[in-house]
């Protein structure tokens, strides 16, 4: 088969060098800066944002195919600046001398001429000081400029996007599709700039239909941000939501990031800034994930709006030609101060969880479907106790005498709290062997015994291995453990890391390795369970994590092996203990993978479920 061969060449054969005419230099560009109509409306809202705006309104139709509109009451343009803003690489916004030192949305100039260059373009401005004007740009014609009538500002009306690239359209989604594309577009700047009102429009015919209607906010950048937030996010998001305020090597983070227990299943509500600029770059989003590491399971992800605050020549956007992109100058502080911050937040949050977490108890006791045959039975009480009886440790673990769930000496029976006195409450009950009930002042609080521990024991394992490293307990006979070669393998990699974490794991020939030393607060435990539990973590970890994040993870898998299981009966004196000291642990609200510990039900909510309000 004979390929076409593009090149244009003479009669010898040679291929031949041509310059580009203007029409076909924008188009080129237009299909790097415009995508879609989403593309455009982002191009011209910071065009709007950058000549200082106040109110920004967008209009379209058809998902932005056939018409955009933005308008906006910014410094204008006067008739003389018209032609050049429609010519390539003029702008207002540097002088070229200094590419390092940008400190606007945009400064390419190539928006304005390559949406010229691919759809019916017509900008309307005006200056103070100066009369109206108005120039076109169809399918890179230029038209004017001419007299026109206007208050003051500048409408930019982009109609039939790509009619002069046809073949750009049959690669648009539907309608629908552009329209939410829009919206997205429009909320991110939004949030980039709480101080400057924005109304979204949907126009069909002689209809409009307002989508989104946002005032300026008012107060310091904190209270606008957090007004903003409630109305794009919703006010869950700022009701979980942790306000963050960090600043480290000349860097500064800003923003909201919400509670683990408020994740969401996918990474839609993760909204990365940088001096304002909204940006999907890999570093940052990297680090997000980082930070939530050791508190959120692997298909959960964090919510968060945060804005990093650097210095313009410490950060290169000229990387990508929609500016999506970004280069640090010193990637490792960037990335150090996100995972800080965060973290140091979360740990200020305490043992708190979120408020969604009641509503989803509250809607759990609704009437449920009855139950289909089909599907599996719930294992019986014989087997169910057969399986804690297994759970339960052998002996108290040491050094468990410290810890606040030890068994306490016997004597007298301690006086209960009273409930109004702590956060969570007074010990009322266990249910089933894995709830504790416990009074509050205005309500009850349910916990999950074992989520709990499972928390407080990682906890008091960072500590040790922060402060004096893992205590460790040699076994007087090793227990060896053959795995399959693989297995193996992955368990030597990691003997730095399963070390640091108090796990001695030696070769001992073939595929079998032999487990010297364990931590010392797990007390006996099965060295060839906890070790398979070790390796479900590496494998699923994978190797790009770095030690840091692998030594957590083992940790993270440790503490679930050696907390108080399922099953496990506890006295008033241990509940209790467990309570306080979740009061008093950083991320206690929720286990390491990300689950809620514990449920607080307001007494105005139980009335309500029998219908006494």
């Amino acid at each position: 088969m004979t390929l076409h061969n593009p090149k244009i060449t003479e009669a010898s054969g040679r291929p031949v060098i041509r310059q580009l005419d203007e029409a076909a230099i924008n188009r080129i560009a237009a299909g790097e800066v415009v995508e879609r109509p989403a593309s455009a409306v982002k191009e011209l809202v910071e065009n709007a944002l950058d000549a200082g705006a106040r109110r920004i309104a967008v209009d379209y139709a058809d998902g932005g195919k056939t018409l955009i509109r933005v308008t906006d009451d910014g410094c204008g343009m006067t008739a003389e600046d018209l032609p050049l803003a429609l010519s390539r690489h003029a702008t207002s916004k540097i002088d070229g001398t200094d590419l390092l030192n940008i400190r606007s949305f945009g400064f390419r100039g190539e928006a304005l001429p390559s949406l010229g260059a691919v759809g019916r373009l017509t900008i309307t401005s005006r200056a103070q000081g100066h009369e109206a004007a108005l120039i076109a740009c169809h399918g890179g014609r230029i038209d004017g400029p001419r007299p026109a009538a206007l208050s003051a500002g500048t409408v930019v009306e982009l109609c039939d996007l790509f009619h002069a690239t046809p073949a750009r359209l049959k690669f648009l989604r539907t309608d629908r599709a552009e329209a939410q594309a829009l919206h997205e577009v429009v909320k991110r700047l939004a949030m980039a700039e709480p101080t400057v009102g924005f109304t979204l429009t949907e126009v069909s015919g002689q209809d409009r239909r307002t989508v989104l209607r946002l005032d300026p906010e008012p107060g310091d950048l904190f209270d606008a941000l957090h007004g903003r937030l409630t109305r794009l996010l919703g006010a869950d998001f700022t009701a979980n939501g942790m306000a963050v305020d960090a600043e480290r090597d000349g860097l500064r983070l800003r923003g909201y990031a919400a509670l683990p227990t408020y994740s969401r299943g996918s990474s839609a509500q993760q909204y990365l800034f940088v001096n304002g600029r909204p940006v999907a770059d890999r570093l940052l989003l990297g680090a997000l994930r980082a930070a939530y590491f050791d508190v959120l399971s692997r298909d959960r992800h964090p919510a968060a709006v945060l804005n990093l605050i650097v210095d313009p020549e410490r950060v290169d956007v000229n990387v990508h030609p929609a500016k999506a992109e970004v280069r640090f100058r010193e990637p490792d502080a960037a990335r150090s101060l996100i995972i800080t911050a965060l973290r140091t937040a979360l740990s200020g949050a305490g043992h708190r969880a979120s408020t969604t977490v009641a509503a989803e108890t509250l809607a759990a006791f609704r009437p449920e479907l009855p139950a289909r045959p089909d599907l599996p039975a719930r294992p019986s009480q014989a087997v169910l106790g057969q399986a804690l009886a297994f759970q339960a440790p052998a002996i108290p673990a040491p050094g468990f005498a410290e810890a606040p769930l030890a068994r306490p000496a016997e004597g007298p029976a301690m006086p209960e709290p009273a409930p109004q006195a702590f956060p969570l409450g007074a010990a009322r009950a266990q249910l089933h062997e894995n709830w504790i009930v416990a009074q509050t002042a205005d309500g009850i609080v349910i916990v999950d015994q074992h989520a709990a521990h499972e928390r407080l024991v990682y906890e008091r394992l960072k500590r040790q291995l922060a402060e004096t490293g893992i205590a460790r307990q040699p076994l007087l006979i090793p227990e060896i453990v053959t795995l399959s070669p693989s297995d193996a393998a992955l368990v030597l990699s990691a003997a730095d890391s399963l070390a640091e974490a108090g796990l001695i794991v030696e070769p001992f020939g073939g595929s079998a390795v032999a487990i010297t030393e364990t931590p010392a607060i797990l007390g006996a435990v099965d060295g060839a369970a906890l070790l398979r539990d070790v390796l479900d973590e590496l494998a699923d970890l994978g190797a790009s994590h770095g030690t840091r994040a692998r030594i957590d993870a083992v940790l993270s898998r440790v503490a679930c092996h050696g907390s108080v299981r399922s099953g496990r009966q506890m006295r008033p004196e241990e509940m209790n203990a467990l309570l306080r000291e979740m009061e008093a642990t950083p991320s206690s609200g929720q286990c390491n993978h990300g689950r809620p510990t514990w449920v607080e039900l307001k007494l105005h909510d139980i009335e309500r479920l029998f219908g006494r309000r």
